[in-house]
C-alpha cells in the first residue's frame, strides 16, 4: 500500500511539473489574473460554478476573494451559483438541471462581471450553457477543465486546461491554479505584493 500512496503522489507532482514548464498556460494565469483585478476595480464580480468535486471547489475559490486570502482587507464581490439549494433544487424540478446556472447567469450575470466553470471534462452540459448565456450578457469566461478544455475550450476568453484526464489530479490542480489567482488579484487589487 505505501507503493501505491507514494505512486499517488508522485502522479499529482508530475501534472503539476508539466504545468510548471506550460509557459501558455502561465501566462493564461497572468492575463486572467488582469482580468478579474479589472472587473473588481470596475464593480463587477466573480461568480463560480461547477459540479460535485468542482461544486466544492467552485465554493471554495469564491470564499478566497469574498472572505481573505492571505491579507486582512475588505470582501471581494464573488459567489458561487450553487450555494442556495432551494434556487437549484427548484430549477433542477421544475425545468432541467442542465439549466441551473445559465438561468442564474440571465437573471444576474451584468457585461464585465466574470464566470469562472470548473469542469474536468469541459463538456458539463450546465457550465456549457451557463457561458453561453454568460457569453450572450458580455460577460467574460474562465474555464478550469482536463486536458483537451471540451467544449468549454471554445466559450472560455481564458481557458485554464491541465495537461491530464485523470479528475482527481485535474482538481487538485484546479485549486493549485485558483489559489495563484487569488493570490495575485489580492496582492494587485490591494497593492500588497511584498
Amino acid at each position: 500500500m505505501n507503493k501505491k500512496i507514494a505512486d499517488i503522489i508522485q502522479e499529482s507532482i508530475n501534472v503539476k511539473a508539466e504545468i510548471l514548464k506550460d509557459e501558455k498556460l502561465i501566462q493564461v494565469l497572468t492575463e486572467c489574473t488582469n482580468e478579474i483585478v479589472k472587473a473588481f476595480q470596475n464593480g463587477n464580480k466573480v461568480l463560480f460554478c461547477g459540479n460535485g468535486g468542482s461544486a466544492a471547489d467552485a465554493q471554495h475559490l469564491a470564499a478566497e476573494f469574498s472572505g481573505r486570502f492571505y491579507t486582512d482587507r475588505d470582501a471581494l464581490p464573488a459567489e458561487a451559483l450553487h450555494v442556495n439549494t432551494s434556487y437549484l433544487t427548484a430549477v433542477a424540478n421544475d425545468y432541467s438541471y442542465d439549466v441551473v446556472y445559465s438561468r442564474l447567469i440571465k437573471g444576474i450575470g451584468n457585461q464585465g462581471d466574470v464566470l469562472v466553470g470548473l469542469s474536468t471534462s469541459g463538456n458539463s452540459g450546465n457550465i456549457v450553457k451557463a457561458f453561453e448565456m454568460a457569453k450572450e450578457k458580455g460577460m467574460t469566461t474562465v474555464g478550469f477543465t482536463g486536458a483537451t478544455g471540451g467544449k468549454m475550450k471554445e466559450l472560455s476568453d481564458f481557458l485554464l486546461n491541465v495537461p491530464s484526464t485523470d479528475t482527481p489530479r485535474i482538481q487538485e490542480s484546479h485549486i493549485l491554479l485558483g489559489h495563484i489567482i487569488c493570490h495575485l488579484v489580492e496582492e494587485k487589487y490591494f497593492n500588497t505584493a511584498s
